[in-house]
């Protein structure tokens, strides 16, 4: 609908279908529309209107809305329109002071921004946008209303001023945020400082809704005062560790007056519960107090604390309130981190305190443990008996929490080994009373199998805990006692299988399992380690290579019986993966029966996981990658050049792979067929990522061609449209592709490496062709569908042409158009994508410019023969990923330009040195010339981005961005002269000859080539420019304004 005509009635059921309709589709025409009155010359008067005359708040925060996307546009309103914006707000706020809150928010949200991206603007020699607390001080004159907008202000001022947009430079926000500090925080903070003392002083009316907000809106303010990025660190909320507060000099006496910290400590004493929940009853306040007890050991060393008076009563209290807090385990689960946090660095800290002061940790340490352990147990009959959420059910966390303790466990060892000892022989006869006889599941069953899950948890922790703590024979010995309790327990499970198990318990033995192989198996642990002097005598193992045949055991019992249990069987299989992994272990795998068991067995008759029934859904195929890559390990320690062994081996494979041959040829059974070609697909995938060799891998492809590759293929070109096909049979193709260790050099003799290729290319163009006969697909469906495919293939064909064991020049000698198929088939996968969804998904970003990089190296032929459109898509695809933040991308991106103006520039070099625009190329660079000459804003645009990075950006791949950069400059150089020119003037005077001098140096010692030597001193240079335009341009706020925007 046009929006000239637009009433206020029409508006207004426009902000109703945006943020309160339900119809999709109306709330997408809505947005739609948004848009459309944002562009529109009469958006101001439309805001105005709906500000004014709307009759509900949506019509209002419609107007804001509009308002705040208006002023943060790039190219800015007219300073006068900013100020007029502005003074109307703050008036309008201040004549309807009871709007509704969320409308005050985002009307005060244009005022900051409005402030912050003006904050250099001068008017008359007055920076006009700096008023901002004179205007606020009237506020804070009136109303209690008044005064709550006053302080919501200056705090979404701060906040925004603190807040990084990465559509701009940070450079500029650098700036401006340091300015804001300089000249304004501390006056702010002062200002919210002596707001709390008023209200300490003469206290208010808490009861009043209005007053309590406005304690709350001044507590909020200080806050954003303290998180302010003082030094432009960026820290990462999220990450406890960096949470010191850099607050300037200037600040000192504010922070070393007693009265700033009594302050805060009297209000929160004196301020009503439901301003300061004093009895951290609110899950919230509980939460910041863990965190703030947490961030003691992050800031004082233990040697520090100890030296505290009253230091002894504090970890007291503090060791009373982690007991009490883990056994309410049900309560603000996710606090109890920071608790564990607390003592696992304390613990940490022991050996390193030198004070002759007493820690006290060997009395809390224990204590912690203890709760931590007995509370577990506790909550197992609650969980059952209520139908709760079983904590064991959120592993990550419980993971987390397990590798805390570990630490604080290992404290006077001694105790805690008594207590689990104590509790499992416990436990584990109390088990044993409940199956004999065995009469089903019952609840005591369920709640005494949970208490042992937690228990077998808990001893792969302690036992953990010797890589972190100081250890002992005597404590390796206290390991070998609490270990032989779960290899007793592994057994009595494995014996009720598959009558009697349990999904946690196992999952829990395979933790401990885990623990023990990190801590007592493999080569650097001396063999005669004392926790297999106990376990010698009650099990009979006496050493590690016993130990490995006990988790042979277990991982082939587990895969025969649990192989409807995914979670079981991913995490025994990543188990079977990282024991191996080292040579030595293998070594000594290869020698135990049931390795020799599952290399001449993995059928799904042995390991049901295997199979392709209903029962396994399609993504708990993805195992079979994981088993595949271990077994093969396995297989190469002795394999050497035995191919009869390597036969013997695939005949599983084999057997499944001619059976889809006869189902191909005769009756089709199409769902059968699909799920044993993913299943075929992942395992020869986990097969071929293990064969680094090129005499195992030589094998592989003798076995897969010419007979089963076509296979895939017809796979490909048949399911096309459903990537739970395509995708495992495509990454194969590109695992294949891999030259890993130099596997792929085949003899000379052989032409195996063009073989390959050309199977790869059918592949490549078969899926290519037909995935873009899906047409249209909507936002959540392109990825799954369409661009993961793509990306893979773009790996493919990146690995194929960088592998070096291909001569490309071969296939045009003989006439064979495999690699030009392959290279169309790229392109129109890439028209097919847009330029947003190319950055936007990073597989796919990180896929295609590593391509395009290996593109413009080797093949600059069939980039500079691309029709001209497709030519401008590469190039805007390059310009583009230039200013992305993955340095892998803008790495690329760097390099594929440097190669393409490196072809041009000696293309010219060649015809004579001759201005671009003048010359008439003849040569193989005749087209891309043309090209150029056609459009020559493209390099331009680029060397702008560039020269924008290393002088306004933080600019972490300089090297990279300094190789295209002097041909762009050797080719551009009027262009460059423009460029410099207009970032000298729009600086002060004082700073223009310096600037100028900068731009000179840059170019001193520099010649008119590109050899590498030239290009080195260019590079260090640039490396010298950056820092001192940098210190050029650093300001301290009282100096004349500047624009640091370059040419676009």
């Amino acid at each position: 609908m046009a929006l000239h005509f637009q009433s206020l009635a029409e508006l207004e059921v426009l902000c109703t279908h945006l943020y309160i309709g339900t119809d999709l589709t109306q709330r997408i025409e809505a947005e739609k529309a948004l848009l459309e009155l944002i562009d529109s010359p009469e958006c101001l008067s439309k805001c105005q209107l709906l500000l004014e005359q709307g009759t509900t708040s949506y019509a209002q925060l419609l107007a804001a809305t509009c308002l705040s996307k208006l002023v943060s546009r790039v190219s800015p309103l007219p300073v006068e329109q900013r100020m007029d914006i502005r003074n109307y707000i703050l008036n309008y706020v201040a004549s309807q002071p009871k709007l509704a809150p969320f409308v005050i928010q985002a009307l005060i949200q244009v005022i900051a921004k409005i402030t912050k991206l003006g904050w250099f603007e001068v008017q008359k020699d007055q920076f006009v946008f700096r008023e901002i607390i004179a205007d606020v001080k009237k506020f804070l004159q009136g109303t209690v209303e008044h005064c709550i907008i006053g302080v919501i202000i200056l705090s979404e001022l701060t906040q925004e001023m603190n807040l990084v947009d990465y559509s701009r430079p940070s450079a500029k926000h650098r700036k401006i945020a340091t300015s804001f500090r300089d000249t304004s925080l501390k006056d702010v903070l002062v200002l919210a400082c002596s707001l709390l003392k008023e209200v300490f002083a003469k206290p208010l009316n808490l009861q009043d809704q209005c007053q309590q907000n406005l304690v709350m809106q001044v507590l909020k303010l200080v806050l954003n005062c303290l998180n302010f990025d003082f030094i432009g660190s960026s820290a990462d909320e999220s990450a406890d560790d960096l949470c010191t507060v850099q607050i300037p000099t200037t600040w000192r006496t504010i922070f070393l007056e007693p009265e700033t910290l009594d302050l805060f400590f009297n209000l929160y004493h004196s301020l009503p519960p439901l301003l300061s929940q004093l009895g951290l009853s609110d899950p919230g306040n509980y939460h910041e107090f863990c965190r703030f007890l947490a961030r003691l050991k992050t800031n004082y060393q233990l040697g520090e604390l100890v030296m505290v008076k009253e230091y002894p009563e504090v970890i007291r209290l503090i060791a009373n309130f982690t007991i009490t807090s883990l056994q309410h385990w049900e309560f603000a689960p996710n606090s109890v981190h920071y608790l564990l946090t607390l003592w696992q660095r304390m613990v940490a800290s022991v050996p390193f305190v030198k004070s002759t002061e007493p820690h006290l940790l060997d009395t809390y340490a224990p204590e912690i443990t203890k709760a931590f352990i007995t509370s577990r147990l506790d909550s197992v009959a609650i969980v059952v008996r209520d139908h709760l959420d079983d904590p064991l059910d959120d592993t990550a966390t419980v993971f987390q929490q397990l590798e805390q303790l570990c630490t604080v466990s290992r404290c006077e060892y001694e105790k805690t080994c008594a207590l689990l000892v104590q509790l499992f022989d416990q436990n584990a006869q109390n088990y044993q009373k409940l199956l004999h006889p065995y009469s089903g599941v019952t609840v005591d069953i369920t709640i005494q199998e949970g208490r042992l899950a937690w228990l077998v948890y808990l001893v792969g922790t302690v036992v953990g805990g010797r890589l972190t703590y100081t250890s002992t024979d005597e404590h390796d010995a206290m390991d070998g006692e609490l270990s032989c309790r779960v290899f007793q327990l592994i057994s009595l499970m494995d014996t009720g299988l598959p009558r009697c198990c349990n999904e946690k318990i196992e999952l829990a033995i395979l933790w401990f399992l885990d623990q023990f192989r990190k801590t007592y198996v493999g080569d650097q642990l001396q063999r005669t380690s004392k926790v297999y002097a106990r376990m010698s005598e009650v099990l009979g193992i006496t050493d590690d290579n016993h130990v490995l045949e006990t988790f042979m055991t277990k991982i082939v019992t587990n895969l025969k019986y649990w192989g409807r249990y995914e979670p079981v069987i991913s995490r025994t299989l990543q188990f079977l993966n990282d024991l191996s992994v080292g040579y030595i272990l293998l070594k000594k795998l290869v020698k135990i029966d049931a390795v020799k068991f599952m290399l001449k067995n993995h059928t799904s008759e042995h390991f049901p996981f295997l199979g392709i029934s209903d029962n396994h859904s399609l993504s708990d195929f993805r195992c079979r990658t994981t088993f595949y890559t271990a077994l093969t390990r396995l297989l190469m320690v002795d394999l050497g050049e035995d191919e009869d062994e390597f036969e013997n081996f695939m005949l599983p494979l084999t057997v499944a792979f001619e059976t889809v041959l006869q189902i191909f040829n005769n009756n089709f059974k199409q769902e059968d067929v699909k799920r044993m070609l993913i299943g075929l697909a992942r395992d020869l995938r986990g097969i071929a990522f293990a064969l680094n060799t090129k005499t195992s891998y030589t094998m592989l492809f003798d076995w897969m061609y010419p007979t089963y590759l076509p296979l895939l293929q017809n796979a490909v070109e048949r399911w096309y449209g459903e990537p739970t096909c395509t995708t495992p049979i495509l990454k194969l193709m590109a695992e294949l592709m891999q030259n890993r260790s130099q596997r792929l050099n085949f003899d000379v003799s052989s032409p195996n490496g063009i073989l390959l290729f050309r199977e790869a290319s059918k592949m490549v163009c078969t899926y290519g062709n037909q995935i873009l006969s899906l047409g249209s697909l909507s936002k959540d469906q392109i990825y799954p569908m369409k661009l993961k495919g793509i990306s893979i293939c773009y790996s493919a064909l990146k690995s194929a042409l960088c592998g070096n064991y291909v001569s490309f020049g071969v296939f045009k000698l003989y006439g064979d158009n495999h690699f030009d198929n392959v290279l169309q088939a790229f392109v129109k996968m890439l028209l097919s994508v847009s330029h947003s969804d190319l950055l936007q998904y990073r597989k796919l970003s990180q896929s295609y410019y590593p391509l395009l990089e290996c593109l413009t190296q080797d093949h600059m032929s069939f980039i500079i023969n691309l029709e001209p459109p497709v030519l401008m898509y590469v190039l805007t695809s390059i310009s583009e990923g230039l200013t992305t933040l993955d340095t892998v991308v803008s790495s690329s991106c760097c390099t594929s330009l440097d190669y393409i103006v490196t072809y041009l520039f000696k293309h010219i070099a060649k015809e004579g040195k001759k201005p671009l625009r003048c010359r008439e190329a003849t040569q193989a660079g005749q087209r891309l010339l043309h090209f150029m000459q056609q459009n020559p804003d493209v390099l331009q645009q680029m060397m702008s981005v560039l020269m924008n990075t290393i002088v306004f950006e933080d600019c972490r791949n300089q090297w990279s961005v300094s190789r295209p950069l002097l041909g762009l400059i050797l080719l551009n150089e009027k262009y460059f002269s423009e460029l410099r020119a207009s970032l000298i003037n729009s600086q002060p005077l004082p700073k223009q000859e310096v600037l100028a001098q900068c731009f000179r140096n840059l170019m001193e010692g520099v010649e008119q080539n590109l050899s590498v030597k030239n290009r080195d001193r260019f590079t260090q240079n640039l490396s010298v420019f950056r820092r001192d335009v940098a210190e050029a341009l650093r300001s301290d706020g009282n100096t004349e304004p500047c624009s640091l925007d370059m040419m676009s």
